[in-house]
Parts: C-alpha cells; structure tokens; sequence
C-alpha cells in the first residue's frame, strides 16, 4: 500500500500562498571528476534524454561513459567554475530571486519562488518541500527552456508531477512547456544582442546555436527543431537582417548517432574557410549561461574558428537575469496564475486571513484538534 507525504504541522486555517517553482538542467556540485561522475550518472539514466532499452543503456552507461567521461568533463567545467560555484546555479538562482521580487510586488498574495534543478541540486523534490513548507496550495512551474522537448520539458513534467503525486493533498497545478515565440522574449533577445553589438562592433554573420538533440526525436514528434527555427527567425526579423546575415545550427552532440543538423562547430569551421573574419554567436536556447555556452561556444568553437583561418568568434551571453528577461519572465507566470486568488485585483489579505479564523473556529467548534 503506498503512503503519501503530509505535513504533520497542519491545522485549519493555516495561510495558504501561491508557489512559484522555476527549473533549470543542473550542475555538478564541484567540477571534480567524482562530482561530474554523479551528476552524469543521474542525468544520463533519465529516460527522456536517452531512449534506448533500459537494460542494454545501463550496461554502456555505467560499463563504458561513466568510466571516461567524467574525468573530460571535470577538466572543461574547470575553465568556467567561478569563487562563487557553477555559473548556472548562480545565474539561474539571480534569474529566480528577481523573478520572484518582481511576483511579489505584481501579485495580490502571498508568493513564494524557488529554485530547483532537474539533476543535482537544488532538487526539484527538495524545492517543493520547501514551497509546502510555505504554506503553498497553488503552484505553477516554468521549466528555463523557452523552446519545448521531450528531453528537457517533458523530463521537468515527468519529475514535478511525479513528486507531487506522493503528496496527499496535492496542490492545484500549472505548467509552463514553452515561451519560444512569445513577443517579450524575442524583445529581449533582440535587444541583448544590439547592446551587444553597440559595445563591441558587429560581426559578418550572426549564428543562432541551439542545444542538439538526436534526430529520431523530430522524426518521432518532437516539436524542438521547428520551434529553435521560429525563435530565430523572429529575432533575425526584429533585428531587420537580411536572409544571408544570419544562420542556424546544433551543439553539443554526442554519439555516433544522427542530430539535429547543420553540427555548429562543422558550421563555424566552414565559415572560417570561406573567409568570414568575425562570427558573432548567440545562443537563445539557453536562458543562462553554462558549460555549453562558456565553454563550448566561447572556448572550444572559437578555437575551431580561429583554426579555419577565422579572425574571432565572439559569443553574446545569454539572458541571465537582465531586467527585459526577468519582467517577461514575471509577467508570463503572472497570466498562467490568472484565475488564482493571487492574481486578482479583488483579493484581500485581510478578508482571507478573516475567513481562514472563521474555518478554524468551525473546525474547532466541530471537534477538531487544537
């Protein structure tokens, strides 16, 4: 018989609030090849991201990967790691706590934010302890992919949903899949790359790198692939480029499998050898910056581009927690929470806290505990 989680501490009348829970990929929690090592392991057994048969994945993950790979990973997270930690964790945590400053003062009710991680920590699991702990009835979620997979998304679905269903009073619930076209974030987008390009000059070609996934996934229904196309041809078009300053390709594939072609770094040595001197990169499939922009992009393609006779590749950062992105952010889980008390201009603390010490005293009178 399974047994559900609740909370020991509950009473009639408690507070309730509206819990926000954001959520990135993960990180190791040290770029050291034991710490690699685990956050691999966790990552790399999901399902989502790897969709073979169990059984035969298990044998070449922990016969074969997890025996060379983490030493070569440590080595590349060793180049970005800040005094500070993993720079996804802090750039997804300033994403969170601004996000949340800005609910907080948009919002009628009680709001509380957190900040989980699909592998590693902070866990998902461990951030919505923390929201139930809060007094959280009401929780919405919004997955940092602003373009939809089954790989990325749907595992964030799979995960939350999954730890909410061990709950015994489970919460109201809304999920954010995507925000891939959504005009506030292709603003953003648009304007990081000109201030960019106002600060430190202009490239030949801007290339739009989106994060790769196996081809089988598009042929299977994924809608990733026509969704990181849309998103680049909106910036590309506020931007006002023409149709040969700007391109699209797929990183970070591993395997011998076929991905999501054109392969970025096969496209900026192709573009060294046909005489581009300055390539700007940006990668607005990533709403913060980790080791496959810094160090990828910035580091690893920008020596394959030097290689091929290119003068420099330079990488725009992602959109971390500017202040266009963090607004768009906030106003997107602010019309998925419409319909919440929360999220009404009506709603009055007082009144709420009056009706929740009328419930109580009902409970009471009727016999409940203390």
């Amino acid at each position: 018989m399974p047994t559900f989680q609740s909370s020991p501490m509950y009473e009639h009348g408690l507070p309730e609030s509206l819990g926000v829970l954001i959520v990135n990929l993960g990180t190791p929690d040290a770029p050291t090849t034991a710490a690699v090592r685990r956050y691999l392991g966790q990552f790399l057994a999901d399902p989502r991201v790897v969709e073979l048969p169990r059984l035969l994945w298990r044998i070449i993950l922990h016969g074969f990967i997890l025996r060379f790979r983490p030493s070569r990973s440590a080595e590349a997270y060793r180049k970005i790691w800040t005094e500070h930690g993993s720079p996804l964790l802090i750039y997804s945590q300033d994403i969170a706590n601004s996000v949340g400053q800005q609910l907080s003062a948009r919002l009628s009710g009680a709001v509380h934010t957190e900040l989980g991680m699909s592998y590693g920590q902070p866990s998902i699991a461990s951030a919505l302890q923390r929201l139930y702990d809060c007094g959280a009835r009401r929780i919405v979620c919004l997955p940092l992919y602003p373009q939809y997979s089954g790989t990325t998304t749907g595992s964030v679905f799979d995960m939350v949903t999954g730890a909410l269903s061990k709950r015994r009073w489970v919460p109201e619930f809304r999920f954010i899949n995507h925000y891939h076209d959504a005009p506030g974030f292709i603003a953003a987008q648009a304007q990081n790359i000109r201030q960019y390009w106002e600060q430190h000059g202009r490239g030949e070609k801007l290339l739009f790198s989106f994060h790769g996934v196996p081809m089988d996934t598009l042929l299977s229904g994924d809608p990733y692939h026509c969704q990181c196309q849309k998103t680049a041809r909106l910036i590309a078009e506020s931007l006002e480029l023409g149709d040969d300053e700007w391109l699209i390709s797929f990183q970070s594939r591993v395997g011998r499998a076929e991905w999501l072609r054109p392969y970025t770094d096969e496209t900026v040595v192709e573009l060294g050898d046909k005489g581009i001197a300055k390539l700007d990169v940006v990668c607005p499939g990533f709403a913060a910056d980790c080791l496959e922009t810094l160090e990828e992009i910035a580091m690893q393609n920008a020596e394959f581009f030097a290689g091929a006779d290119g003068n420099s590749l330079n990488y725009i950062p992602a959109l971390n927690a500017r202040d266009d992105h963090v607004a768009f952010l906030a106003r997107l889980i602010e019309k998925h929470v419409c319909g919440w008390p929360e999220s009404s201009a009506d709603w009055s603390a007082s009144e709420a806290a009056r009706a929740r010490d009328k419930s109580r005293d009902r409970a009471l009178a009727m016999g409940a505990a203390e």
